[in-house]
């Protein structure tokens, strides 16, 4: 299991990396779902797979369609059929399809040596609202202010000012 978390840490680093080195944004923001998902397995194979699961769900899914709707709806010059085109080449998906190929690989692989362990238990809405806000709370206020300031510089650059076309 070391392997795996060794990989998928190495993956997370190299997906960070494309990701503030990519200059388009689209770009981008698939290695931040890579990066995401790397995360994810590196949670899960610590021994917090709610934790995992939520890193998906919230963070993989729901803020990565609100980056690209932002993206879609900032239009930053360009023509919208020129962007397309750039955003649809193969060179931008190779690299975010091969790392996600290997997370991918790394699931299944974790999956089999895992499925005959045969431990099962069921975490209540209590213990879960028990931990996020006892021994975690200083984690789950710091990643609202992230998230409000996310939301806030949202605002202040998707908003018009009176006069502006």
């Amino acid at each position: 299991m070391h392997i795996l978390a060794l990989t998928s840490a190495c993956i997370s680093i190299l997906g960070a990396f494309m990701v503030i080195t990519r200059r388009i944004a689209v770009h981008a923001v698939l290695y931040l779902v890579v990066t995401l998902l790397a995360l994810a397995c590196v949670l899960a194979l610590l021994g917090a797979p709610f934790a995992a699961a939520l890193e998906v769900i919230i963070y993989a899914g729901a803020i990565m369609v609100l980056f690209v709707f932002v993206i879609m709806m900032l239009n930053l010059g360009k023509p919208d059929r020129d962007r397309e085109t750039e955003w649809l080449r193969p060179r931008a998906w190779v690299g975010p399809a091969a790392l996600a190929s290997i997370l991918g690989m790394e699931l299944l692989f974790g999956l089999r040596t895992l499925s005959g362990t045969g431990i099962t238990f069921q975490i209540t809405p209590r213990e879960v609202g028990l931990s996020l806000f006892g021994p975690y709370v200083l984690m789950v206020e710091l990643a609202s202010f992230l998230l409000l300031t996310g939301l806030v510089t949202a605002f202040h650059i998707g908003r018009h000012w009176p006069g502006e076309h």
